[in-house]
């Protein structure tokens, strides 16, 4: 789950708005991972948040350290349930049983919408940073591109890709994750809990904050 800003092609965003941005974005993806799939009783996964290369003094924190270096990279490195599988599991799907057909199922949707989680959180952040109107029909599916959402997306169609055969369902799928992950988003609960995370990457001195680390903090509410 990687977003990656390029001043050549952000020059009307400076360096503290893209690091608050990335941070809401990446708040969101390990909100959704530990968040959404608790909701959805399943298993715990490891992840970390990882961010390179910002070379920042101890004294500082981001709120005052402009980007390092050309571009700004930040990443929640692992949080997939379903990262690699297989073939012959994936294709000896058809021999679950129901109960197993439904856990896959709901397991390889909630790492689309934590996917998706991510550039929402950071649509929604700059709504109201720009004091600006924040619904399902200003930011559809197509926008999240314009909030660091690109990789997230192409990472969506390979499950999509992956496990859904029929190419005709795959709008329709991809509207209904779309729709679970903005409610994850605009639902007060899960929102403060993103608001929380972000607060402490922003203050964060470390390249690296563990799960435990992560865990702690959205628990916090």
């Amino acid at each position: 789950m990687k977003r990656n800003y390029q001043k050549s092609t952000c020059c009307a965003i400076n360096d503290q708005d893209l690091i608050r941005q990335t941070a809401f974005h990446e708040a969101g993806h390990a909100a959704g991972i530990y968040l959404y799939n608790k909701h959805k009783q399943l298993p715990p996964v490891y992840f970390q948040i990882s961010i390179n290369p910002v070379h920042r003094p101890i004294e500082k924190t981001w709120d005052t350290l402009g980007l390092a270096g050309d571009h700004f990279t930040a990443i929640v490195e692992g949080g997939r349930l379903i990262s690699s599988l297989p073939i012959a599991i994936i294709e000896s799907t058809e021999f679950f049983s129901e109960h197993q057909q439904d856990a896959y199922q709901t397991a390889f949707e909630a790492d689309m919408i934590n996917l998706l989680i991510g550039p929402i959180a950071e649509a929604r952040y700059v709504a109201f940073r720009d004091n600006e109107c924040f619904n399902a029909q200003l930011i559809n599916i197509h926008a999240l591109h314009n909030y660091g959402g690109t990789s997230d997306l192409n990472q969506v169609h390979e499950y999509l890709n992956t496990f859904i055969a029929a190419r005709s369902q795959h709008q329709v799928k991809l509207a209904e994750l779309f729709n679970h992950a903005f409610q994850f988003v605009t639902s007060p609960i899960y929102w403060k809990a993103i608001e929380r995370l972000a607060d402490y990457i922003l203050n964060n001195h470390e390249n690296v904050i563990s799960c435990e680390q992560v865990i702690a903090v959205l628990d916090q509410g």
